[in-house]
């Protein structure tokens, strides 16, 4: 395979992660095996996609800022166990066999789709919008979010909709605002994550900077798409790529 077209695919599967991650999330399942098909070990291709995802992060924040100016302060201390987790799972990336970690992320994802397909009836029905903002439920999404977090610094794929599963329990309905306030943590956690990375020696430069090029641009595009679409249909997307990437990481078992 020639440079240019092996970076013309990397720009083409950064464009797809980051297009996929701005409106539900689940865009290193094409990032990911992409790099791996073209040769990376799966350590390093790993590590190479989280320094590669994260501009993608910047551009989807940017994409939705106006939502994201509708966000209770609050929402913002989300973003101190998101650095402290990422830490722990980057850290515990070079030193924990892959294994034993991957036979729990299906029934992650499986458990948080699940809850995020029934909170919107749930919530209706018992009308707990206004005891989610109560301090006791604030402190455990902080500790939801810090686990969620350690996913997101070991593998990260479908760490997005754990976090939207987060938001839900906290008593958000707006599809959008959640996907910026998810987005904007997302950013933080990629770049500790990809920092520890590059300082660790784990990522081959060349390809995280064509992968970021085209992830950012997809980041940016896909907000506008998302509002177009409507709420309920992006909330079905998640849905359904939720139960799709469960699916799949199953069947990889």
């Amino acid at each position: 395979m020639t440079p240019i077209l092996h970076n013309v695919i990397v720009f083409a599967a950064g464009f797809v992660s980051g297009s996929i991650n701005s409106i539900a999330f689940g865009g290193s399942l094409v990032s990911f095996p992409t790099l791996v098909w073209l040769g990376v070990p799966a350590i390093i291709a790993n590590a190479t996609n989280t320094a590669a995802v994260w501009p993608g992060s910047l551009g989807a924040v940017w994409g939705y800022r106006r939502e994201l100016g509708h966000t209770a302060p609050r929402m913002y201390w989300l973003i101190v166990p998101s650095v402290l987790g990422t830490v722990a799972g980057a850290m515990l990336l070079r030193v924990t066999p892959t294994e034993v970690f991957d036979r729990l992320v299906p029934l992650l994802l499986l458990f948080a789709t699940l809850l995020f397909a029934v909170q919107e009836p749930v919530q209706r029905r018992f009308n707990l919008v206004v005891a989610h903002r109560g301090a006791t439920w604030f402190a455990g999404a902080i500790i939801f979010q810090f686990f969620v977090s350690v996913y997101g610094g070991y593998f990260g794929a479908g760490m997005g909709i754990l976090m939207l599963a987060a938001l839900a329990i906290l008593g958000h309905d707006d599809i959008h605002q959640m996907n910026g306030l998810k987005n904007l943590l997302a950013l933080f956690i990629n770049f500790v994550a990809a920092a520890y990375f590059v300082s660790a020696g784990m990522v081959v430069v060349r390809d995280a900077l064509v992968m970021a090029a085209g992830a950012s641009l997809g980041g940016v595009t896909s907000a506008g798409i998302a509002r177009r679409m409507g709420r309920q249909a992006v909330r079905r997307a998640v849905i359904v790529i939720g139960f799709g990437m469960a699916l799949v990481l199953f069947l990889r078992l």
